[in-house]
């Protein structure tokens, strides 16, 4: 294979540079380098919680969607999980961009195939990105949140192809290095919703390291090696197939039963292990890894338009009357460092914002007085009739959810606060979520190693997890916001961005929109017949330079 020559996005790239938690590259368990010469062959036995809803690339940010679709897709471009740099994949170099970043341009590779067969040609790069760039709502197909601004794409010869965009787009180079943008075949591109679905997982074919060879409906997908792949990008540890001759994803929802079997060494690897199981890792033959999102933070998102929370004094109240030290230091461990602000420290743009976040029960009482909410008879805060009684969300994909939750009624009930835990699967809490009558506070988080992620996680387009953005009557309540989340992913210069960024995270803690928890990890079991296992740069697996020695 001949080697595309290493180099890193500048004008384009992150403003810095920043050092992950251990896992993002390949590694041994605890982050400790690899033991020996890699070997191949073996199938890798890999635990997640949930089942994968969608192979869509651009709904991938699901983590068990992600971690087949990281794996069976290749991307134009790479970003490095250590330095977050953007370095030639598929493309054979980086981006030519205009001044205003309205138009890219890319010189893609001649010699790459998917996994059925077919070559990835300039042709197919655009329909990609057409696709994921404005959907298709006749199949239901969503945009992908990673692109912004997208008009069309077009082919210039065989291997370039240009794209443009209505207004500039900065994050477009980062955004075609994400799994949201992972190429597929054209009859995969063909598909509907369904098509990516259960129980059509072997008709998605990409052109990454692995295929879907099978899938137990719900329980069970087996992806294979794909001999003849060759094409990985300079920044992988190795060229040519990957070491594995496969990997069983099985779900096993819950946490004893993941832990257990890992443990036991009757499995390689499990995600999401719960916080109290970390120390069974530190016995001999096996480890951790905690890799960093790299996003917005595991936060609580207070719905401003409910009455209930349309008074900014509430709102701060119950931010100073959550003692958010105590809930890491009582659920968690030293992988959870407690959030400074709606980013991570690892992420683009990071601004510490802790001052607003101060624990002060007192304080707390005294905003809700002033707000004219006075105790009824059952302890329970009042107004005019009506009570203060606030729904959580659980956030099942989220660790913990439920007991933080728990935690939160405990201290809130103090002040007479009301707090409820909305309870369902994960489909009836999402389509709960939608609704600021029916979930007043959001628990949730989202990464992504560009600044695009605050955009992502509270714009009107995209999750809109605030709903400040009214579907019905086409309004925000807060237009200023949105104002801001606009500019962090139009403005075109990396200066002009990390302010736009700035700027909207203070005004999400000024207006108390937010409590920021924790920065949350994927933290991985594994035994240490696994080596060389790495996570791309929000955490999700990457089996391609994997290997067990059992």
């Amino acid at each position: 294979m001949s080697r595309i020559r290493r180099t890193a996005l500048t004008a384009l790239s992150l403003a810095a540079t920043t050092a992950l938690l251990a896992g993002c590259a390949g590694a041994a368990p605890g982050g400790e380098a690899p033991a020996g010469e890699p070997v191949t062959g073996g199938t890798l036995s890999y635990l997640e919680p949930q089942t994968w809803t969608t192979l869509y690339p651009p709904a991938g940010g699901f983590y068990p969607n992600g971690a087949i679709v990281n794996n069976i897709t290749d991307r134009l471009l790479y970003q490095d999980p250590e330095t977050l740099e953007l370095e030639p994949w598929i493309a054979t170099g980086l981006p030519e961009v205009n001044a205003d970043a309205t138009e890219y341009t890319f010189t893609i590779r001649d010699d790459v195939t998917y996994s059925d067969g077919s070559k990835l040609t300039a042709e197919n790069v655009v329909k990609n990105i057409d696709l994921y760039g404005k959907g298709d709502a006749a199949r239901a197909l969503t945009p992908s949140e990673a692109i912004n601004n997208y008009d069309r794409g077009e082919v210039v010869d065989a291997t370039t192809v240009k794209f443009f965009f209505t207004a500039p787009s900065p994050g477009f180079a980062q955004a075609v290095s994400t799994i949201n943008s992972g190429l597929v075949s054209d009859a995969t591109l063909d598909l509907d919703s369904e098509g990516f679905g259960p129980g059509s997982a072997t008709q998605v074919i990409g052109s990454g390291p692995f295929v879907i060879e099978g899938e137990k409906l719900g329980t069970e997908t087996q992806l294979a090696v794909r001999e003849d792949y060759d094409w990985a990008p300079e920044g992988a540890e190795h060229d040519g197939r990957a070491y594995l001759d496969g990997v069983t994803l099985t779900v096993a929802s819950e946490n004893s039963v993941r832990v257990g079997t890992v443990v036991a060494k009757q499995a390689d690897i499990a995600r999401q292990i719960p916080a109290p199981d970390e120390p069974q890792f530190a016995a001999d033959g096996l480890g951790i890894l905690a890799a960093s999102t790299n996003g917005v933070t595991n936060s609580l998102n207070f719905r401003f338009t409910n009455p209930l929370l349309s008074d900014i004094r509430v709102r701060q109240a119950i931010i100073a009357g959550i003692d958010r030290e105590k809930i890491v230091e009582t659920l968690f461990t030293d992988s959870y460092p407690l959030a400074t602000g709606a980013l991570a420290t690892t992420a683009a743009g990071y601004v510490d914002t802790s001052e607003n976040y101060t624990y002060d029960p007192k304080q707390a009482a005294k905003l809700l007085a002033d707000a004219g909410w006075k105790a009824g008879s059952d302890g329970v805060l009042e107004q005019g009739g009506t009570k203060l009684s606030l729904t959580f969300n659980e956030a099942m994909p989220q660790p913990r959810s439920k007991e933080v939750v728990t935690l939160i009624q405990e201290q809130l009930g103090e002040l007479g606060i009301e707090v409820n835990l909305f309870s369902g699967d994960y489909a009836a809490q999402t389509a709960a979520s939608l609704d600021p009558d029916t979930i007043q506070v959001y628990h949730s988080m989202v990464g992504r190693a560009d600044y695009d992620v605050l955009k992502s996680q509270f714009f009107s387009t995209n999750r809109n997890t605030l709903l400040n953005y009214d579907t019905e009557t086409q309004q925000s309540a807060d237009p200023k916001l949105e104002e801001l989340l606009a500019q962090v992913a139009s403005a075109p210069s990396p200066e002009e961005r990390a302010a736009a960024s700035e700027a909207a995270q203070r005004h999400l803690a000024e207006q108390a929109y937010i409590l920021p928890l924790f920065e949350e990890p994927q933290v991985y079991g594994l035994t240490t017949a696994v080596q060389g296992f790495a996570t791309e740069s929000v955490g999700r697996p990457n089996f391609y330079s994997t290997w067990v020695t059992r």
